[in-house]
């Protein structure tokens, strides 16, 4: 008899699309009790995201049109992990391009799966303090519709309690950030 803690035997692998952000594949295992299946898998290489708090607490977001959801997200700006580049300097090009901000301090908040149902992708979160708004407008991409929006903590919870669309990942970094408000105050 094999134990539960062994790892399902990989079987078969088909890549069924392999796309510019994106694989997917559906892979053929068999797990320790002998049972044999098959899983879907979107191997994604990752996204960085930025909690970019201003000196009088206001937290920068994005509200972009999301062609998936039909419709505009609440979201904390953030992006896919080029291949090579590290999580932190994403979310330091993201901020920039989607926001028109730069911070000078930066905190990592942690790291979590985005989907794992389905999905590898896991998002980098970091805090972003001491922000500075730059000249220029921000350098958004072509694709993007994408409007800048200041709230509070408490503005933003409230939203998310309201029901207005937010999507998972900022809702689970505000929590991951939520220490860094409660301990200043």
């Amino acid at each position: 008899m094999t134990s539960p803690s062994e790892p399902p035997q990989h079987l078969a692998q088909k890549l069924f699309y392999q796309g510019r952000k994106f694989s997917f594949e559906v892979n053929r295992l068999r797990l320790p009790n002998g049972v044999e299946g098959d899983w879907d898998c979107v191997h994604h290489p990752g996204g960085s995201l930025a909690v970019p708090i201003t000196q009088d607490g206001k937290l920068v977001l994005v509200r972009q049109y999301r062609f998936a959801a039909e419709r505009r997200l609440l979201e904390f700006p953030a992006g896919t992990v080029e291949p090579g580049e590290d999580p932190l300097a994403t979310a330091q090009r993201e901020i920039q391009e989607e926001t028109g901000y730069r911070a000078s301090q930066w905190q990592t908040l942690g790291q979590f799966y985005l989907a794992p149902g389905y999905s590898d992708e896991i998002i980098y979160a970091y805090l972003a303090t001491d922000l500075e708004q730059l000249a220029h407008p921000p350098n958004q991409d072509e694709d993007e519709d994408i409007e800048t929006v200041l709230m509070t903590p408490t503005e933003l919870e409230q939203a998310i309690l309201d029901g207005e669309p937010v999507d998972a990942k900022s809702i689970c970094s505000l929590m991951l950030a939520r220490r860094y408000w409660l301990s200043t105050g």
